[in-house]
């Protein structure tokens, strides 16, 4: 017998396998899944200060096409700070306020999914 921990769509289920005697194919016993453990984030670019206080959100799930503003730029509001390509089109992810950029939580080519955070102002 041998034991495995698998993980199918975050879900993590511990199986015991027994190998057949001559049959040449395992029998699987699946055990009760446990919650999985969040493997660790990727440390963002922040600016010195930290993560600020005014949070720009994904509207929808896609994938980040480009960084706009820079960490430290000062942004007005409705200014575009991140672009991202949902269904098919570009949508600009903007400034709900006047402020200074302090964190870029993203890259290009990032696939986010709704309210992810993109950036944090200040």
């Amino acid at each position: 017998m041998k034991n495995y921990t698998i993980t199918v769509n975050g879900n993590v289920y511990d199986v015991t396998v027994e190998e057949g005697a001559g049959t040449g194919a395992p029998v699987a016993a699946p055990a009760a899944p446990r919650p999985a453990a969040k493997a660790p984030a990727a440390a963002p670019a922040k600016a010195a200060g930290g993560a600020g206080s005014i949070k720009v959100e994904a509207g929808a799930a896609g994938k980040v096409l480009r960084v706009e503003a820079k960490v430290g730029q000062a942004v007005k509001k409705g200014d575009a700070v991140i672009v991202m390509e949902s269904m098919k089109m570009e949508m600009p992810m903007v400034a709900p306020q006047d402020g200074t950029v302090a964190s870029i939580d993203c890259a290009a080519g990032d696939s986010v999914e709704a309210g992810t955070v993109l950036a944090t102002l200040n």
